[in-house]
């Protein structure tokens, strides 16, 4: 019994090292949201100052009959810079509605930094606070979400878009909605 004693507390350690390590192999672009299948959530924000046309972004313009593609960024994002041209060939090659929120940033830097790269969002919603990405369950920056014509979550990725990403998944469920 003594010996049994000793030798549990380096059990437990074992068992919680081999289960943590389980979780390491696990891709994060693959995280679970609840939101699939169900409405986009509820939000109304005001639009990114210094960016012209200087549209606010809301729910409301997620359900337009035809599939949108909501991609939350920040211009202090190195990943965001990274998928940007993924972004932009959506919007630009494969004549998908982008609309984007900007997460916790400045307006100024964030007006810059689609300046700079190049801005292929119909709107933009400034996110200051980060409520519509608390709402949207986010983990961090960038993610990206594919709205069906009725204003439903159908897709999410998390992390930066890439070309195969677009081919294999992406594109795909675009044409299927269509």
């Amino acid at each position: 019994m003594r010996y049994f004693l000793y030798t549990l507390p380096l059990l437990l350690f074992a068992g919680l090292a081999f289960y943590l390590w389980q979780g390491l192999g696990k891709d994060p672009g693959i995280l679970p949201s609840a939101l699939i299948d169900k409405p986009a959530p509820m939000f109304n924000l005001p639009p990114l100052q210094g960016r012209e046309p200087a549209l606010p972004l809301a729910t409301g313009d997620l359900a337009t009959g035809k599939p949108v593609i909501v991609n939350i960024f920040a211009s202090w994002c190195i990943p965001c810079q990274a998928e940007h041209p993924f972004v932009t060939a959506l919007a630009k090659e494969h004549g998908v509605t982008v609309h984007a929120i900007n997460y916790k940033d400045k307006p100024a830097a964030a007006a810059a930094w689609l300046q700079k790269l190049g801005d292929p969002y119909g709107r933009v919603g400034a996110d200051s606070e980060g409520r519509a990405g608390i709402e949207f369950g986010i983990y961090g920056v960038p993610e990206t979400f594919l709205i069906d014509g009725a204003g439903r979550v159908r897709l999410r990725h998390a992390g930066p878009l890439t070309a195969e990403l677009l081919r294999t998944e992406i594109l795909p469920a675009i044409k299927a909605l269509r």
